[in-house]
């Protein structure tokens, strides 16, 4: 298959490994439960793609919410008071929040835990965090996302690597390699096993890290009460992936109630790292109406929107970046190009924005930003979209190897970009 060139080189192994695997099926023990399990993967070939897919996956899920470093540093300090109590202390666990007003979190194995800042602004205290956090650590330490991968992505080789639906996401269906990989990892929906496993042993590391783990019924009351209205930020994110259920909450309680409520709930000191968040959550409101508006077309509305989101939060590259795009929607390039500009040098790893900048100097005939640009973005995510822009301006410098290796890699995606680059490739080659 020729996608495989374009997977990262660990990527490539396991997807070597996993073929072997299908001949030679092992079994391992599960260092959370310490039942045998299915293994046909070896865990360090999974840790290694869930390091190397992790800064990939958070960029397909609207990147790093970098404008409050404070906020990221407490997640992290949580997170790590769990893992210190775990069955698997000794996994390389990261923890970081997302920019995503989508409320989810999700681990990728290794110990590779995101939580968007839509989930965060839904607690009240610090250990309903450490619930979700020892919820998402159960599934990195149980293999939770190693069975999945093992299931369905990797043995089902026909489809890794070739783009999904990835939540808050307009590139989502031009997304290739690695990266879309781990999106589907991160976006997948666990089995109600391993969702009770995951709430079982969380609990217990709650509990051993001295949180009240009453916490972590509350919210799965919250979650089932959410589940039954029609609230699309939770049934697109939470409930895709951690589907809820009142069976979960009577196992939660029942064990709550066996080891004993009671603990260390941290409601001011969560409140206190939550309100940088909180006075800029209008902004993201502002910022979500714009979206919405614009998906119905609606371009002034959308316009007014995110002015005022930038009004309150002039250091948001989101909000630059989906403003160029509107400028772009209205025929206005070079004001396009000035917030892109904008967007990148507020956050240049972020693949969205470099692509996104990158298409509009194309437009205004900028050859150069154009192919850089969509170089940089393609470094951290690639995209057939990217593979086939840089293709047309090798073209236009006479660069025709350049070309035909990037409307190559183009045309192994799916749909309407393939079907350009397949085109554009034969005329190239005259067959």
């Amino acid at each position: 298959m020729v996608f495989r060139r374009f997977l990262a080189p660990t990527a490539r192994v396991l997807l070597g490994t996993a073929l072997a695997a299908v001949m030679l099926t092992g079994c391992s023990v599960n260092p959370v439960t310490g039942e045998k399990q299915l293994s046909l993967i070896p865990e360090n070939k999974a840790l290694a793609i869930g390091a190397e897919q992790y800064k990939p996956t958070q960029q397909t899920q609207g990147g790093q919410f970098y404008l409050d470093p404070e906020l990221n540093l407490y997640v992290k300090e949580v997170g790590m008071k769990l893992a210190r109590v775990s069955d698997r202390p000794d996994l390389p666990y990261e923890f970081v929040v997302l920019n995503s007003s989508v409320p989810n979190a999700w681990a990728l194995p290794g110990g590779k835990i995101a939580i968007n800042r839509g989930l965060l602004t839904e607690f009240e205290d610090e250990a309903q965090l450490a619930s979700v956090l020892g919820h998402e650590i159960v599934h990195a330490a149980a293999g939770h996302s190693l069975q999945r991968m093992q299931q369905s992505t990797l043995i089902s080789l026909g489809v890794a690597g070739l783009g999904y639906a990835i939540s808050d996401n307009e590139w989502a269906s031009l997304i290739m390699g690695g990266a879309a990989m781990g999106a589907q990892l991160a976006l997948a929906q666990y089995s109600q096993s391993a969702e009770l496993e995951s709430d079982h042993y969380g609990i217990r590391y709650m509990d051993a890290a001295g949180y009240d783990p009453q916490a972590a019924v509350e919210l799965q009351k919250l979650f089932v009460r959410l589940s039954e209205g029609n609230n699309p930020g939770f049934l697109q994110g939470m409930f895709a992936t951690h589907p809820p259920s009142q069976k979960r909450v009577d196992e939660n309680q029942k064990l709550v109630n066996r080891i004993g409520a009671g603990g260390y709930r941290g409601r001011e000191a969560y409140q206190q790292k939550l309100a940088f968040l909180r006075s800029r959550q209008p902004a993201y409101d502002a910022y979500d109406r714009a979206r919405q508006l614009a998906g119905k077309e609606q371009l002034d509305k959308a316009m007014a929107e995110i002015n005022e989101a930038i009004d309150i939060e002039p250091e948001e590259a989101a909000f630059y970046a989906f403003r160029g795009q509107l400028y772009r929607a209205r025929q206005q390039p070079e004001q396009a190009a000035a917030d892109f500009d904008r967007a990148t040098s507020l956050y240049p790893e972020m693949f969205a924005y470099q692509l996104q900048s990158g298409l509009n100097a194309l437009a205004l005939n900028n050859l150069t930003k154009a192919r850089d640009s969509l170089k940089r973005a393609n470094e951290t995510v690639p995209t057939s979209i990217a593979f086939l822009r840089l293709g047309d301006i090798a073209v236009r410098q006479n660069r025709r190897d350049a070309a035909l290796r990037y409307y190559s890699t183009a045309a192994e995606a799916d749909g309407r970009v393939a079907a350009e680059a397949k085109q554009k490739l034969a005329a190239l080659t005259g067959n």
